[in-house]
């Protein structure tokens, strides 16, 4: 019996392990938020690092984009959801994200964060509105992310 509980142990473990890979494999999908909208900001691509996050260490969401017209300022607003329930927003300050003023053509938008111990490992979704300084939205994208099981600091 022993022996049959640790060969299923293993089982699920090379399972999560193939699912990392494969996860790594794909790349971050990005989509915007309305499919028929000409966005003034358009998204090229997202770094996350590491990915998956990692619980209790510094992640790294960097997000490439292109603009035609200069930006002096605005905000960035984000929405998290878990397995579909919105769990957390948060707004930022463009300029705290990237250098102001943002120059015609392209540019980078990273924000590093760390998540704490206790946040529960499985597949989130991540929704960011840019807005420039007169409130119009000048994107709005969304992609998925994994935190994974393991967690460098104790759950306690």
């Amino acid at each position: 019996m022993v022996q049959m509980v640790r060969m299923v142990a293993l089982a699920l473990c090379l399972v999560m392990v193939l699912l990392v890979v494969v996860h790594l494999a794909e790349g971050t999908d990005v989509s915007y938020c309305n499919k028929i909208t000409e966005y003034d900001v358009k998204v090229s691509g997202v770094e996350i690092s590491p990915n998956p996050v990692a619980r209790g260490q510094p992640a790294t969401f960097s997000i490439s984009a292109t603009t035609g017209e200069p930006i002096i300022g605005g905000k960035l607003v984000i929405d998290v959801s878990y397995f579909g329930w919105h769990i957390h927003s948060e707004t930022h300050d463009l300029c705290s994200e990237t250098s102001c003023p943002v120059s015609e053509g392209d540019f980078t938008v990273s924000h590093s964060q760390v998540l704490p111990g206790y946040t529960p490992p499985g597949s989130y979704s991540l929704k960011m509105k840019m807005y420039d300084t007169t409130g119009r939205e000048l994107t709005c994208i969304g992609f998925d992310f994994s935190i994974g099981f393991i967690s460098t600091i104790s759950d306690n």
